[in-house]
């Protein structure tokens, strides 16, 4: 399981077609490094239930 920004949906679908390996992954909006720690904190807090249901579903 792994969390990447938006941006990165094309690449690892890519990635994953080319490892045959296809895990689940779960994307937060892009941008991240602009994000000041509240934003990071509040993305976080969005994405974590459905991160926790993909991790205890695999």
């Amino acid at each position: 399981m792994f969390v990447a920004s938006s941006e990165f949906v094309d690449a690892a679908a890519a990635q994953s077609r080319a490892l045959g390996f296809h895990p689940a992954a779960h994307y937060v909006p892009h941008p991240i490094q602009d994000r000041s720690d509240a934003e990071i904190r509040a993305l976080a807090d969005a994405a974590f239930e459905a991160i926790l249901a993909q991790l205890v579903a695999s």
